[in-house]
């Protein structure tokens, strides 16, 4: 079953409950979805990890939202933005704690002999290819930049 029929399904379940905030949610991952689609040089459908970026994409944008919101005092606006978050992290395959990402990286590190943080660049190429969407590019980068420095 695509992603787009599951958020069609959910959107059907999400209106028949009156659930607005997860409807706000599936709807714009449905938006995304159609943008990604009718974008120039676009493929017929959207493979899997594209898939994946996007709903991590939309998930970061709502997390930066919420904590400029909760920055600014604003937990009425903070609170939506959290709850679609957890709508859409439905759809993303189940994140790898930090341990097993840290693992990860010190194999790729260990295999490829990078030292310094001169090789940063080439075992976050390796590390982002091989986690894909099973973590934040930003947890990646900061446990790389733990072991190599």
């Amino acid at each position: 079953m695509s992603l787009e029929s599951k958020i069609m399904d959910q959107m059907k379940d999400a209106m028949r409950a009156k659930d607005s905030i997860a409807l706000e949610a599936l709807r714009a991952i449905k938006s995304a979805i159609i943008l990604a689609k009718t974008e120039v040089g676009a493929a017929e459908g959207l493979t899997e990890d594209q898939e994946v970026k996007m709903l991590q994409r939309l998930v970061k944008m709502r997390k930066d939202s919420a904590e400029i919101f909760t920055s600014q005092n604003r937990a009425d606006l903070a609170e939506p933005e959290l709850a679609q978050i957890a709508v859409i992290e439905k759809f993303l395959p189940a994140q790898l704690s930090e341990a097993e990402i840290e693992a990860i990286i010190q194999k790729i590190i260990s295999e490829t002999g990078a030292s310094g943080i001169a090789s940063m660049g080439k075992v976050m190429g390796l590390a982002s290819a091989q986690i894909g969407g099973q973590a934040e590019g930003k947890v990646i980068s900061g446990i790389v930049k733990k072991l190599l420095v």
